[in-house]
């Protein structure tokens, strides 16, 4: 697994903490990746129950006992973090390192602002480093196809936006004229927000027309909401399907070797070279 580079030490006492924290390919790293996610669990479930009245008010002073436990935990954990590596102030400002800072640095200003530890639920973000243990590093491949085929459908998805706020804004326009107030669509801004609502199948029901005719404006925004569903989706599927079929296709041309000429481009479908004839065989994969 490759790791910061500038961030390893030099030190052998610090490259054993190195070695523990920052590394999930040894028994001990994943040992520690492990209850270190753990901690983050319980200490979130913690906070959460601390918000709760009723838990709070019989239960205040072992929930606050294991707050400053996890506390000064992870404060530990953070401090060897800082010590262990090389460039420090790569890690203080790297994304993981502002999140290490920021699940501890709540109860301190609880101390001095009441109220602040709820904020302690930014915790749950560093059980990312669950994807260290899981080496979701093998999907990246696939990570950088999605990647490519939104970026392919941006522009399409753009304009299938665009198009899909013209019409909610018309009809929740005719809305506001149809319904009016005493039927809830106070202004144009609410009727639109009704529009939003119903063009996306959510229907929170909090607003509802009530004319005849406002009624099938709602019937024919609702089917066509169906409708509107599917176009995103099918966008995206036929971009990845291309890039997709772009990479096989490159990976054969640049896979196919003739063993005669030595000639490598040739037709996706190719079996035999176009140049001299010769039946076309795969190389290897590269190690």
């Amino acid at each position: 697994m490759a790791h910061p580079k500038g961030l390893q030490p030099k030190n052998d006492w610090k490259q054993d903490i190195y070695e523990v924290i920052f590394k999930a390919d040894t028994r001990a790293g994943k040992i520690f990746d492990i209850v270190l996610i753990g901690s983050i669990v319980l200490s979130v479930i913690v906070v959460m129950l601390d918000s709760v009245d009723t838990v709070q008010q019989q239960y205040n002073v072992p929930l606050d006992g294991l707050e400053w436990f996890f506390t000064i935990l992870f404060s530990i954990e953070y401090i060897l973090r800082i010590i262990s590596v090389q460039n420090k102030r790569k890690y203080i400002f790297s994304f993981y390192g502002i999140i290490d800072f920021l699940s501890i640095i709540p109860t301190y200003l609880s101390i001095l602002i009441p109220g602040s530890e709820y904020f302690l639920v930014i915790r749950s973000l560093r059980i990312l480093r669950i994807f260290r243990v899981l080496k979701l590093v093998q999907y990246i491949d696939e990570v950088n196809l999605l990647k490519h085929a939104l970026k392919s459908s941006g522009r399409k998805i753009a304009v299938f936006l665009f198009a899909v706020l013209m019409m909610v804004t018309i009809m929740g326009s005719l809305l506001y004229v149809i319904e009016g107030a005493e039927n809830g669509f106070t202004s144009i801004p609410r009727s639109i927000y009704w529009a939003i609502v119903t063009i996306t199948t959510v229907g929170f029901g909090d607003i509802a027309p009530q004319t005849s005719l406002g009624q099938m404006l709602a019937a024919g925004i609702m089917i066509i909401g169906y409708g509107i569903i599917a176009v995103p989706t099918g966008i995206v599927t036929y971009d990845m399907s291309q890039s997709i079929k772009n990479k096989q296709s490159k990976n054969k041309q640049s896979n196919s070797t003739c063993t005669n000429c030595q000639s490598r481009e040739h037709d996706n479908d190719a079996d035999y070279c176009k140049y001299c004839g010769e039946e076309l065989v795969m190389n290897p994969p590269d190690s």
